[in-house]
């Protein structure tokens, strides 16, 4: 049982990551050419998240895939989780539908920016985190982590405790396990559906093969991941 099932959850998550990719791709999700990305560095690749996002269906079973791992397990271990969170945009959709499977609230929070510039997350009035929930925190796409980050702050101070971090595509580049809360130093942990590995570069022909070679430059919407 020990080597069985170790092997059966490391094939369940091959299985689960081919599945991701292939509703990026079904998608157009995963798009190539040159892109200016929000880091100011350039990309051959860029995904567009909310071309899955738009697909009910997709979406759902991407949910899916969160949801049957926090229910009650076969062997009886309570990996439940009372509470659903993201950040926006993307995790509010995504929040709110792993919630309906899960059966639990789902909640969400925005970007504030102080006067100073500073930015930070805070929950819309009405929401609330009772001490000792037991928040799932959910996103789209993690690239530098940023907006899991500012999540965390958020969900302490209401007395939420983060059972795990989950998004549906790492591509941070190197896989990141844990993500560090800026507020109390505690690290939780971090798993993703689909790791995807996509090159940056510095502007320019000297560095970025799409320059070099004269590929037109796209600057993606709002909606681009980013790098």
């Amino acid at each position: 049982m020990t080597t069985i099932k170790p092997a059966l959850e490391i094939g369940a998550v091959a299985a689960i990551a081919r599945r991701t990719e292939e509703l990026f791709r079904s998608s157009g999700a995963l798009r190539e050419g040159h892109f200016q990305l929000k880091s100011g560095r350039h990309g051959d690749a860029y995904v567009e998240k909310f071309a899955v996002l738009s697909d009910p269906a997709a979406t759902s079973e991407l949910c899916g895939f969160w949801a049957a791992r926090f229910a009650l397990d076969e062997e009886g271990d309570d990996t439940r989780v009372d509470l659903v969170s993201g950040p926006t945009t993307g995790g509010v959709i995504l929040a709110f539908e792993t919630g309906r499977q899960l059966g639990v609230r789902a909640i969400f929070a925005e970007e504030v920016r102080t006067a100073e510039g500073s930015a930070h997350r805070e929950f819309r009035r009405g929401f609330r985190i009772e001490p000792g929930e037991r928040v799932l925190l959910v996103d789209d796409i993690l690239t530098t982590g940023g907006s899991l980050l500012a999540m965390l702050p958020a969900i302490e101070a209401m007395g939420g405790e983060i059972v795990e971090c989950v998004v549906l595509v790492d591509r941070s580049g190197g896989g990141t396990n844990t993500l560090t809360s800026p507020a109390s130093g505690r690290s939780y942990p971090l798993r993703s559906l689909w790791r995807l590995d996509l090159p940056t570069y510095e502007p320019g022909p000297d560095s970025c093969p799409r320059c070099a070679d004269g590929t037109p430059l796209h600057t993606p919407g709002s909606s681009g991941t980013g790098a």
